[in-house]
């Protein structure tokens, strides 16, 4: 018991005096070297991501990123001592939740990315849609909507390099292929067939097919947002229910009394148990995490 009061005194001391010897405050410590380590690791596309995140001014401040690093630590650290007891098992246990906040930046990330990639592509699809009913050319469709200023990047640079190949190429097959590639949507896809039927084989009737393919564009937008309502009244219960089976471990505890459950503890089964419960709630909760941020505008 001293052995560990005496490692976590040394710790603390250690980061005080680092901390006061720079000048720098302990939470922009903390953040800027989660900072330094995206930077230096993280992928080229999830680098992508993450400046049209700050670019959306939807991306965490240092001072979130170092209230979410508290918050973990001392969960981890209330949760893990409440079951073993033991300051140094804390310790790894609080170091274990911090790495994870990384990985739970690059979810969120992502998150924001694919929604905003889905209101672009709603956004390309309907307006191409009403300029080709005004110009009767594909081409000229996507040239207005380029000057319209309603795209952004990389949708915009996507579509401006759509026009590129249909003019170099004098078909808008390879523009279409071009598209469909970099956006795994069927409602482009739908779009970009039937503009091709329309083109290659004509249509009399292409205002009303492109009026039903308007109609089916508002419904899956319709239909994803209800999605994302219903993902997050799913998500807070899924968190509160995740949280609260960690001290399930109370429970136990005031049935068994504290110290029957401490003698407990001491036996090398029931400890592999007990981080057996603390590992699969944490993949639990996790996947969860994942399933919650991933697939978002997703048809």
């Amino acid at each position: 018991m001293y052995t560990e009061i005496i490692v976590i005194l040394f710790i603390l001391l250690f980061l005080v005096i680092y901390r006061k010897s720079t000048g720098e405050k302990f939470y922009k410590y903390i953040s800027r070297s989660i900072a330094e380590l995206y930077n230096k690791y993280a992928p080229y596309s999830f680098k992508v991501v993450r400046e049209k995140t700050k670019e959306l001014g939807k991306e965490y401040t240092p001072r979130q990123y170092a209230i979410q690093v508290a918050i973990f630590g001392v969960l981890a650290a209330v949760i893990s001592y409440a079951y073993f007891y033991s300051i140094i098992i804390s310790i790894i246990y609080v170091i274990a939740a911090i790495m994870f906040v990384p990985y739970l930046a690059y979810l969120r990330c992502n998150k924001v990315y694919s929604e905003f990639i889905f209101e672009q592509i709603q956004v390309y699809s309907t307006n191409v849609i009403m300029e080709f009913n005004t110009t009767q050319s594909f081409v000229k469709a996507l040239e207005g909507v380029r000057d319209s200023g309603v795209l952004e990047d990389p949708v915009l640079a996507d579509v401006k390099e759509m026009i590129a190949i249909a003019y170099s190429s004098s078909t808008i097959d390879e523009a279409i292929e071009y598209m469909n590639s970099k956006y795994d949507f069927y409602v482009i896809r739908n779009m970009h067939q039937l503009f091709l039927q329309i083109t290659k084989e004509g249509s009399k009737d292409s205002g009303e097919a492109l009026e039903g393919m308007l109609q089916d564009i508002d419904m899956l937008v319709e239909n994803v947002y209800r999605d994302r309502i219903d993902r997050q009244t799913f998500h807070k219960q899924f968190l509160t229910f995740g949280v609260a089976l960690y001290f399930l471990v109370a429970v136990i505890q005031f049935l068994l009394g504290r110290d029957s459950y401490v003698q407990l503890t001491q036996l090398f089964y029931v400890r592999i148990m007990l981080h057996a419960i603390i590992i699969i709630n944490t993949y639990f909760l996790i996947s969860g995490e994942k399933y919650y941020n991933e697939d978002v505008g997703a048809e």
